[in-house]
């Protein structure tokens, strides 16, 4: 089942989207509610569903803000907006920002909404279709990136500050990591400067002001020339760091968390999770337990 977050002020309006819908026949269950952008922002942290249907105009942050700050910190939810007549402004920003759709709440009946679940449905498994196989085709095209270490991109992405890339065989290979190269020089700069500075405090605004170029064009063309977001890439890259740090010393989790730039420790392990599937700690325990093997055959 995908999982649903209905964000929405009215709680009568919220009882009717989740009451005039069978879910599980679509293959969706409401996993939770929200009033505000600011309930559903940290509800989404502790468990990221994978839709959200939001109001747009709500007190404390409104639809638009909370997809944008949804998408800033990496999540790939997808977004379908609850809108009236005269918020189409709104809509416009909220598409921007890759909303899925919208609806009128004024016209909204079964078969609109259904229609709309059947839309997401379609996108999140072609999602699934295709993260499956670009999971193999990243494995295929790694040793091809590695020739490409002589050039100045590459050369750039490998500077950067903390534990050496060089890793024992026994230590397990790093998640999945495009090293990505572009002929776009402001994506080029972008890139290089997330693989020098990933310890640092990096939005995808303080990368446009870097680069004097406009938030939401920024984000649209990384997204287009690495096929990730910017803030999924940045994740990537503070991963992979931290599982250096965890197979080369033995500072604790929160330390290491905080050294690659996760400055809130429940976030490190969450993120770090959703790209190895063990957390820290399990991760460094697994990685010892294989060494422990191996020299116990030597």
């Amino acid at each position: 089942m995908w999982k649903v977050l209905l964000v929405e002020d009215e709680v009568f309006v919220r009882e009717s989207v989740r009451e005039i819908i069978a879910w599980e026949e679509l293959g969706f269950s409401v996993s939770g509610e929200a009033g505000n952008g600011v309930e559903a922002l940290e509800m989404m942290r502790r468990d990221t569903p994978d839709l959200v249907i939001t109001d747009i105009i709500m007190p404390e942050m409104d639809g638009v803000e909370l997809l944008k700050q949804a998408r800033a910190e990496g999540y790939e939810s997808r977004f379908v907006m609850l809108t009236c007549m005269s918020e189409f402004e709104y809509v416009r920003q909220a598409m921007e920002y890759g909303a899925s759709n919208y609806i009128l709440k004024l016209s909204m009946s079964v078969n609109s909404l259904r229609d709309t679940l059947r839309k997401i449905r379609q996108e999140l498994l072609s999602r699934e279709q295709m993260t499956g196989a670009g999971n193999a085709a990243g494995r295929e095209g790694s040793a091809m990136e590695a020739g490409k270490a002589g050039s100045p991109a590459a050369a750039g992405s490998a500077q950067s500050p903390g534990p050496s890339s060089q890793r024992p065989a026994d230590k397990g290979p790093l998640p999945l990591l495009h090293e990505a190269v572009t002929s776009h020089p402001e994506i080029q700069k972008i890139l290089h400067y997330i693989h020098t500075n990933y310890a640092e405090d990096i939005t995808v605004k303080s990368m446009s002001q870097y680069v004097v170029m406009g938030e939401n064009y920024v984000s649209t063309l990384f997204k287009k020339k690495t096929g990730y977001t910017l803030i999924h890439y940045l994740h990537q890259v503070r991963v992979n760091h931290a599982i250096q740090y965890l197979c080369d010393s033995d500072l604790p989790v929160y330390e290491i968390g905080n050294r690659v730039g996760f400055v809130n420790d429940n976030y490190f392990i969450k993120i770090f999770k959703r790209f190895t599937t063990q957390t820290p700690s399990q991760y460094r325990q697994t990685v010892k337990g294989k060494v422990e093997e191996k020299r116990a055959l030597l």
